[in-house]
């Protein structure tokens, strides 16, 4: 008669521990006749020495519990581990929530919020903001999570945003806070007051040359011509101690500081000149001094 198989619950588990073969996996084979002899060994044709179990990491497999504002999520660690500069993939920084009494991690955080912050470790960085939770509240989700700069910035172009252009900063630090204070007003409450201190020169010098076209600011000079007469001429070059002659210096002494400032502090010489609007500051100071040569 045929001989009976009987299959070993140790073998089985030590066949799910090795891999899934055609005809390699071992079976234990009851020997027939009376008295039941032992149980034999019986391979398909492999020694069950060839085999080595398939190294894996258990402590990757441990599920956590994260706990925001009463909701409890439970994850995986290896899923965590995906993004290690973040905050919940750094054990070092994730430490600071534990709760050792339950046993989970505790974020007094949004939580419409935190599906999408899970979800962005389940699918590998994939980052959505759910339709119920504000912008500005999202954003500040993603900065306190550690998400990074990269996810930010998709996510502010999935919104819409217009992506700003990096901006380029001289080596020197000198340079750069120089760079900063004159030509990006937003960068420090200082280049916010350089800023304003720009913009009120710039409407004393028009109120100024406004006021020397009137004809009673003016200056004539009288010459004497043939047939006993008297010539009228416009005074073109006024006088050094003249107020307006004054308040003007004062503004161009300005335009210039500030003009050399920024040219010695820009990282690129070259774009400097491109910019028109620096063209236009450098044209509008050469008159004065021609005038001022004039003297």
């Amino acid at each position: 008669s045929l001989p009976k198989i009987v299959g070993s619950i140790e073998g089985c588990d030590q066949a799910a521990d090795i891999q899934t073969g055609e005809a390699n996996q071992g079976f234990y084979q009851q020997a027939p006749g009376n008295g039941g002899g032992g149980n034999t060994l019986c391979t398909g044709g492999t020694s069950d020495s060839n085999f080595e179990p398939i190294p894996h990491d258990h402590s990757l497999c441990e599920r956590i519990t994260i706990n925001v504002s009463g909701l409890r999520f439970e994850t995986q660690l290896r899923t965590l581990k995906q993004f290690p500069d973040t905050l919940l993939g750094d054990a070092r920084r994730r430490i600071r929530y534990y709760d050792p009494l339950r046993n989970e991690y505790f974020f007094d955080r949004n939580r419409p919020s935190f599906d999408a912050i899970l979800y962005y470790y389940q699918s590998g960085g994939r980052l959505r903001r759910p339709v119920s939770v504000p912008l500005d509240v999202f954003a500040e989700e993603i900065k306190f999570y550690e998400l990074g700069e990269g996810a930010f910035n998709k996510f502010r172009e999935d919104e819409g945003f217009i992506k700003e252009e990096e901006r380029p900063l001289p080596a020197n630090e000198f340079q750069r806070k120089m760079w900063l204070l004159f030509e990006y007003p937003e960068s420090s409450q200082a280049a916010r007051v350089v800023a304003i201190i720009s913009v009120v020169v710039i409407l004393l010098s028009i109120v100024i040359f406004c006021l020397e076209t009137l004809p009673e600011f003016k200056h004539y000079r009288m010459f004497a011509v043939a047939g006993n007469k008297t010539r009228v001429v416009e005074d073109e070059v006024p006088k050094l101690t003249e107020p307006f002659f004054l308040i003007e210096t004062c503004c161009i002494v300005w335009f210039t500081f500030e003009l050399a400032v920024r040219f010695s502090a820009c990282p690129c010489k070259f774009a400097f000149f491109k910019d028109v609007m620096n063209s236009i500051d450098l044209i509008a100071i050469i008159p004065y001094f021609i005038t001022l040569g004039k003297q």
